[in-house]
């Protein structure tokens, strides 16, 4: 409610009644005013540590799960290299042995095409109606054609319903007419095209086209064929995962022919990978750190500007201190069996402020001597290992229903009540400043009344005296 507008001095009593009645009310709700306003501050920074904290959780989670990434694991002991990745690329994950192996690929795995017979009319040209086939590697595929369908519709619906198996189709305009023709992702022998139903639409994908005919355009598609140090191996798909144990090759090429008629063999080497090992460690350290130096932020006393102890937004918090110990207690506890067992060993050690420092001579040294390379993706990411580890101590903190959101919870619940507190004084800050202010007001209207009748009683004692002395 709104106080009544009054002016600052009173007209009767010369009070200014505004300041009067600030000060008495400020004097009733100044106490109360000073503890809403510092448990709201108190409870603000809190509700504000507490995001930074979790963001900060959900920083360092992240990066572990992209090192942990299945599709591109990292802490891979060895890599592989090729010596002509025109020819053939190399990859390898966590099972592979050091060697030196000769490729050479004689073949490329290759998909279907083939196409119909010719129309002269074009995209436009008209195609019956019907129900149409079109089978692959064992499998059909059955698509209803409407009545009045052209090569163009025709094609539209194939890729709509057929992108999703590999099969594309698009109309190419050669001399004498366009032809349909069909694509495939799918690669190796017997994955041939073939369509049937629609009776000018009809391909057998096992003849070669002639004349105005349908058929498959260049050749049937065929596997791969290749040699890992002069064994065959026949390959359905261009990435051959099997054919040597803990590396996945990926053939791009034939390997060229030299002057007798032989191929040429390309070198694949597999060898310790220091330094991608080194640099897996080194994102893990320093995600750890940015972490850890978050929480010193949050946690830490500072001065300002005038040498006032400054406390942080979470400190002495006992949730805060609780997720660090339990963090601690992962980089220290032992994981992996065997000879790898801790982070010290590769030179990861704790520092004073809570941080991380990585060794690299003492990384170099341990792997160069001790091989401990095939151990280190197991210590990191194998089961029991430190990303393991790390979530299952940081999960209980950081999860949706987790401590940290239980305390956010808690926390908006007392805003909220803090907010309601703060209406509330509001309304009796208005309310006591209207009350005083009426109050004021008609003592001062009281007294300027009483002044009046005063000047008129001394106006009226003033004019018998005057007729006193006259008489």
């Amino acid at each position: 409610m709104a106080s009544p507008i009054v002016p600052s001095t009173g007209l009767g009593s010369g009070l200014e009644i505004s300041k009067i009645v600030q000060a008495l009310v400020t004097s009733d709700t100044s106490a109360k005013q000073a503890q809403i306003k510092r448990q709201t501050n108190n409870n603000s920074a809190m509700i504000s540590g507490i995001g930074s904290l979790r963001s900060a959780l959900t920083a360092f989670q992240d990066a572990m799960k992209k090192l942990n990434d299945p599709k591109a694991p990292s802490f891979n002991a060895y890599t592989g290299t090729s010596g002509n990745e025109s020819v053939v690329k190399v990859k390898s994950d966590g099972s592979a042995v050091p060697g030196n192996y000769d490729i050479i690929v004689n073949k490329l795995a290759t998909s279907s095409k083939v196409a119909s017979q010719q129309f002269a009319g074009g995209a436009s040209s008209a195609i019956s109606a019907g129900e149409m086939t079109i089978s692959q590697g064992g499998k059909s595929y059955k698509l209803k054609i409407d009545s009045g369908a052209s090569l163009q519709s025709v094609r539209d619906k194939i890729n709509k319903e057929m992108s999703e198996n590999g099969i594309s189709a698009n109309i190419i305009n050669e001399a004498g007419g366009s032809r349909l023709v069909f694509a495939s992702t799918n690669t190796g022998a017997g994955s041939d095209i073939s369509v049937g139903g629609i009776p000018e639409l009809t391909i057998d994908g096992t003849v070669q086209m002639s004349g105005s005919g349908g058929g498959f355009i260049t050749a049937l598609a065929q596997d791969a064929e290749l040699s890992v140090d002069g064994l065959k191996i026949t390959s359905a798909s261009n990435t051959v995962d099997k054919a040597i144990s803990g590396m996945s090759l990926e053939l791009t090429g034939v390997s060229a022919k030299s002057g007798d008629g032989s191929s040429a063999s390309t070198r694949l080497t597999i060898a310790q990978d220091n330094d991608g090992l080194k640099k897996n460690i080194q994102s893990f350290v320093d995600a750890y750190n940015t972490l850890q130096k978050a929480v010193t932020s949050l946690t830490t006393v500072t001065k300002d500007a005038s040498g006032t102890m400054v406390l942080g937004q979470l400190t002495n918090d006992p949730t805060t201190r609780s997720l660090l110990g339990d963090m601690r207690g992962v980089l220290s506890q032992a994981g992996a069996s065997g000879s790898l067992s801790s982070l010290s060993q590769l030179g990861i050690n704790t520092m004073k402020d809570g941080t991380l420092e990585f060794n690299s001579t003492k990384f170099t040294t341990a792997m160069d001597k001790k091989m401990l390379g095939g151990q280190v993706q197991n210590l990191f990411t194998g089961d029991g290992g430190v990303f393991e580890r790390m979530n299952k101590a940081i999960d209980p903190y950081n999860s949706i229903d987790g401590s940290l959101a239980s305390r956010k919870a808690n926390l908006d619940k007392v805003a909220k009540n803090l907010s309601n507190q703060q209406a509330a004084l509001d309304r009796r800050t208005d309310s006591l400043t209207e009350s005083l202010t009426r109050k004021y007001v008609a003592f001062d209207t009281a007294l300027g009344k009483m002044k009046a009748q005063a000047s008129q009683i001394n106006s009226i004692f003033e004019a018998l005296n005057a007729q006193q002395k006259n008489s």
